[in-house]
This record gives structure tokens, C-alpha cells and sequence, in this order.
């Protein structure tokens, strides 16, 4: 079946074709997509504790889609060497958003916003990662965007869709029903790293400020935004 034979808003048709790929793996997945949604194709990673196998499964498919990574000047040292290492490793065709405002100019205009409560952070994350987002997305005209949610996740991702579709473009992600061992098999067998901080505990990794390593009075979602939230944003609001 393809999507671009029926309307697609169309929930019943969306159903049908969640209820499809269901049936395939991750791999056949990202080939249904690449053929029959419609391009450009992107995908985006927070180059993250596990990112190098959503980034691996989909290059090799299509070697040069573009990857998009949102900077917002906060990220952690070792994030962007782990950007690095994989960008040099997979021959990734990367794309980097960023703010309007730099990190100084962000902080001398608004402050510590994510230390002003949920607000606060619904306020950053909009700034340096929803908004910078659109662009991205809006300057390589995707039609299809591929990321790497997984339903294993946290509660709030606990139904994430094969596919969907959201203001204008088709959301694919090929690895929501993986959990945790199947992205440890993935990486292991591929001979793919995982994120350098994974090992002192960090199992979500995005800004300095807003995450922590995962001890044993915490919930792995109690790691990111102090616990008030669980999403930054790009999955919701983009």
C-alpha cells in the first residue's frame, strides 16, 4: 500500500498502514518508506545514548539522506565529538539548526530559562530546538521526516505510530517497537558505539543544563528537565 494514494489525514488509511509495517522489520520499514513517502527524506538525531543505530539502519539504505542535529550550544563535550566520531564513521550528510540567538545573547535576553519552572523550559525549548527545527525542515523541504522515537522510551511515547502524519509532512519511525536489547543487539552487532557518557550512568542525553545521570531513587525520565517533563519539544510541537 502506498500513502500517496489516499488522503493523508485519512486515520483510517494511517491505521492500516501502521497495522502493516507492524508485520515488517525495522529495515523493510525504512525501505517501504524510502519508496513509497513522499521526498525529501530526512532524519533527525539528538545524537544521543543510542543514536548510532537509527542513524546506521537508515544510511544504509539511503547513504546520503540528511541528518538533521539541532545545536543549541549547550550540548556536552562530549556529544559533539560522539557527532564526530559517527559523522566520520557513517559518512553522515549532516545538517546543523541552530538558535536565532547564541547561548550569550539567549541568556543576557531571557536569562536561565530552564531554571524558571515548566514554563521556563517550554519557553528554551521552543527558542533553541522547536523553532530552529522548522527551519531545518522547512529549508530541505522535507516531505517525510524519519526519527528514532521508540514506545519503550517513556510513558509518553508509549504509542508512538509507525507513521503519522503532522502539519504537512509524514513522521516515520522505524524502531518504535525496539526496545532497549534490541537497540543493544542492533549496536553490538554492527560494531556501533554508544553514547560516551552512557557509561557514567546518562541514559538521555541532550543539554548540560537540563540532564543528569540516572541513580537509583530516579525513573530514567527523571533524568531529563528535572522531572517537570519528559519532551523537549521536536516530537510534539514540530
Amino acid at each position: 500500500m502506498s500513502a500517496r494514494e489516499v488522503p493523508a489525514h485519512d486515520a483510517a488509511t494511517l491505521a492500516r498502514l501502521n497495522q502493516m509495517l507492524a508485520s515488517l522489520s525495522a529495515a523493510e520499514r525504512v525501505g517501504w518508506a524510502l519508496r513509497h513517502l513522499p521526498g525529501t527524506h530526512v532524519l533527525s538525531s539528538s545524537f544521543g545514548a543510542q543514536a548510532a543505530a537509527s542513524l546506521h539502519l537508515l544510511t544504509r539504505q539511503r547513504a546520503d539522506i540528511p541528518v538533521i542535529l539541532i545545536d543549541t550550544g549547550y550540548l556536552f563535550a562530549e556529544t559533539y565529538r560522539f557527532v564526530d566520531t559517527l559523522r566520520q564513521r557513517l559518512d553522515l550528510n549532516l545538517h546543523i539548526g541552530r538558535p536565532h540567538l547564541s547561548p550569550g545573547w539567549l541568556e543576557a535576553r531571557h536569562g536561565a530559562l530552564w531554571e524558571k519552572g515548566e514554563a521556563g523550559l517550554d519557553r528554551y525549548n521552543r527558542l533553541a530546538k522547536v523553532e530552529p527545527m522548522q527551519a531545518m525542515l522547512e529549508q530541505l523541504h522535507a516531505g517525510t521526516w524519519f526519527a528514532g522515537l521508540r514506545r519503550h522510551q517513556s510513558a509518553s511515547r508509549a504509542e508512538t505510530p509507525f507513521v503519522t502524519w503532522r502539519n504537512g509532512r509524514f513522521k516515520m519511525h522505524p524502531i518504535a517497537d525496539w526496545t532497549d536489547r534490541d537497540i543493544g543487539r542492533y549496536l553490538a552487532a554492527h560494531d556501533l558505539p554508544y553514547h560516551p557518557l552512557w557509561d557514567q550512568g546518562y541514559v538521555s542525553i541532550g543539554d548540560t543544563h537540563t540532564t543528569r545521570p540516572l541513580s537509583a531513587d530516579m525513573s530514567a525520565e527523571d533524568t531529563r528537565f528535572f522531572g517537570l517533563k519528559r519532551e523537549c519539544g521536536l516530537h510534539v510541537d514540530v
